[in-house]
This record gives C-alpha cells, sequence and structure tokens, in this order.
C-alpha cells in the first residue's frame, strides 16, 4: 500500500485530491489533515468577517471515498527525514511515501509592535470569525480601522462599509494608491468608491505599533474599536521551519513538477511555494490540478510529463455585493460585470 498524505484541505489540496480521485489505483490510500472537518473557501473569509453571509457560504464537504481517511486536527511537526507527521491530538505519527504541503499562509505582522495581540484577522476561519465578532458587535459610529489596501483589505472594508453605513471605517495604505498589483483604471474606480461611500483611504501609511484602542501611523494616533490587519502574508510556520532551500519570501523552491529537489516524494502548491505569480485561489488550484498528474504517473512507476505551465485567467474583487473590479479577458474592467463574474466562479468551485 502506497500512502499519500495531504496537508491541508485548501484548494491546491483539494484540487490534488479531486484530481487522484479520478481512476485512483487500488494500492493507494490518501490521508487529509485539515483543521476544519470542511474545505475553507478562503476567498470568502471578508463575508464572514463582515457579518454579510453565514459560515456555510464558505465552506465545503469533504469529498467521501473508501480509500481517503481524513483527520481533523492541528499539525505538530513535519518530520520530512522519518517521512512522518506528528499531530497535536496525540495520535501516533502518520507515515508517508507521498507527501503534499498546502498548508497556506499566515499573517505577516512585520515586526510591528503590537499587531499580533490587537488586531483582528481574515486569514484563517476562526480568526474571520472572530473579525466578524467584533466589528459586528460594535454599537452605531464605531470606529474600524482596516491595515493594507490589497485585496483583502479592499473587499473587507467594502464590505463592512455595505453591512454597517453608520460605522467609520479608515483604510491604511502603504502605498500611493490602492491594489497595486492592478492596472490603474481598477485603481482609480476602487478610490472613487470608497471616496463616494465615505471610507478615509490614508496613503502612505508606515504604521508604527498597535494599541488594543488605536493604531498609530507616521506619528498620528488614530482612536479605533477594531483593527483588521490585511498587511501581508507569508508561508506557515511549519513550512518555514521545514530544512528545505527558500526564496526571500520564506517559500519552498520546487522544480518543474513542484517536488523539492532534495526530497522528490515531497510536493508543495500555493502560498507555500516560491513561484513567479503571486499567491492566489486560482494559482494554488491550478498547481494541485498539476501535481495529481504527476502523481498519477508517479503511483504507477512511470515517468511523470513535465506539467504545463501556469495559464491564470485574471482576478477579481468585490466591492460590496453589486459593485466589484477585475482582470477579464485580460482587460481592466469595473463594475457589475466582473462581480457577477466573480459570484459564477464561486458558485463553480462549490460544485467542483
Amino acid at each position: 500500500m502506497k500512502k499519500v498524505v495531504i496537508l491541508g484541505g485548501g484548494y491546491g489540496g483539494m484540487n490534488t485530491l479531486h484530481g487522484l480521485l479520478d481512476q485512483l489505483p487500488e494500492y493507494v490510500h490518501i490521508t487529509v489533515i485539515d483543521r476544519n472537518p470542511y474545505h475553507s473557501l478562503k476567498t470568502e473569509f471578508y463575508t464572514i468577517a463582515a457579518g454579510t453571509e453565514s459560515d456555510r457560504h464558505a465552506r465545503v464537504d469533504f469529498p467521501e471515498h473508501e480509500q481517503v481517511t481524513y483527520v481533523f486536527d492541528e499539525i505538530e511537526k513535519i518530520d520530512t527525514e522519518n517521512e512522518t507527521i506528528a499531530i497535536k491530538g496525540g495520535l501516533e505519527s502518520l507515515p508517508y511515501d507521498y507527501l503534499l504541503i498546502g498548508l497556506g499562509c499566515e499573517d505577516n505582522y512585520h515586526g510591528i509592535e503590537g499587531a499580533r495581540e490587537f488586531t483582528e484577522s481574515v486569514q484563517t476561519f476562526s480568526k474571520a470569525r472572530s473579525a466578524g465578532f467584533a466589528i459586528n458587535n460594535l454599537g452605531a459610529y464605531g470606529k474600524i480601522t482596516v491595515v493594507g489596501a490589497g485585496l483583502s483589505g479592499i473587499e473587507v472594508a467594502s464590505e463592512v462599509r455595505e453591512s454597517r453605513p453608520d460605522l467609520n471605517i479608515r483604510l491604511l495604505d502603504r502605498g500611493e494608491t490602492v491594489l497595486k498589483a492592478f492596472d490603474s483604471k481598477i485603481q482609480d474606480y476602487v478610490e472613487k468608491w470608497f471616496k463616494d461611500n465615505d471610507v478615509e483611504v490614508i496613503h502612505k501609511a508606515n504604521v508604527e505599533y498597535v494599541e488594543k484602542d488605536g493604531v498609530c501611523n507616521n506619528g498620528v494616533c488614530y482612536i479605533n474599536d477594531v483593527t483588521v490587519w490585511t498587511a501581508g502574508v507569508r508561508p506557515n510556520f511549519l513550512v518555514r521551519e521545514l530544512p528545505f532551500e527558500k526564496d526571500d519570501q520564506e517559500k519552498v523552491i520546487v522544480n518543474d513538477f513542484y517536488q523539492v529537489p532534495s526530497h522528490q516524494n515531497v510536493y508543495v502548491v500555493g502560498d507555500c511555494a516560491s513561484s513567479e505569480h503571486s499567491p492566489s485561489a486560482q494559482l494554488a488550484g491550478q498547481q494541485g490540478e498539476k501535481v495529481a498528474e504527476v502523481l498519477h504517473a508517479v503511483l504507477r512507476d512511470r515517468v511523470p510529463e513535465r506539467p504545463s505551465a501556469v495559464k491564470l485567467k485574471g482576478a477579481l474583487g468585490s466591492l460590496g455585493k453589486n459593485d466589484g473590479f477585475g482582470n477579464m479577458l485580460q482587460k481592466p474592467m469595473t463594475g457589475v460585470l466582473p462581480r457577477l463574474a466573480k459570484s459564477g466562479v464561486l458558485w463553480l468551485s462549490k460544485r467542483h
């Protein structure tokens, strides 16, 4: 029996699993380890934080299969020397013949004092719930600061604004414009949306420290009730501890088959793998599909074909429920159409 262990039930892990279940050999057993008993749709966590959707909206049941076992617990250690996974729940270490690491990322606080202790987050389901509890328990005219004006920060701030028009919302942006990775047409559109919807955007921000009831930026301390941190991510700490070669973003360097060169029975995808592309659910999902193709050959003792290059279809973002933006057909688009497209992508992913 060949043992395949998948760490993380996110986009990369689930696409690998679905790909493997198509004509899975009888001598292969798969174990999936995740802290949650469902596949989490991380791209929708901002709606949990804003209180506009229920938990069920952002989760999908794992597939059932007689050759698949699920372990719902926290991982304590990835032991690549002994090829085992230690689980915090007290189970015996799980051995593997082939390992897929798709553990995603966590917030990068950049060493800023108080950021970890006094901010909310949307990086995990439990943290998004915590953010939603903090935000939606605010009384009228409460103050919220969102730190970071990338895609996550934009979606959190806009969804909260639509949900709670009474709140005072401030967005701290380190750059000269929001969404620096997007086209200037999109940047201008989003800036105008925030202006029209009374969300204060402060550019060239430099957060010096965070307190329980405030954020200090460029010598000015803003008093607020809730601070949401969306100012960067880094690979999961378990991955950062691995003795593999990494890039300057602490991501594991992999070969063209998504294998660790020094441990070719270990595959890495998503936010944990070094890539020319920015992290995204779409990237992780495509990488997972390609790993499944490679493993289909490896598990049958065949030489795998080199996977084709990743071809991303663009990025989509929301501004509340009825407005959005994105790169579609290699063109920047704004308004209802990209918002509908994002809803369509979510519908498809739930029925994958």
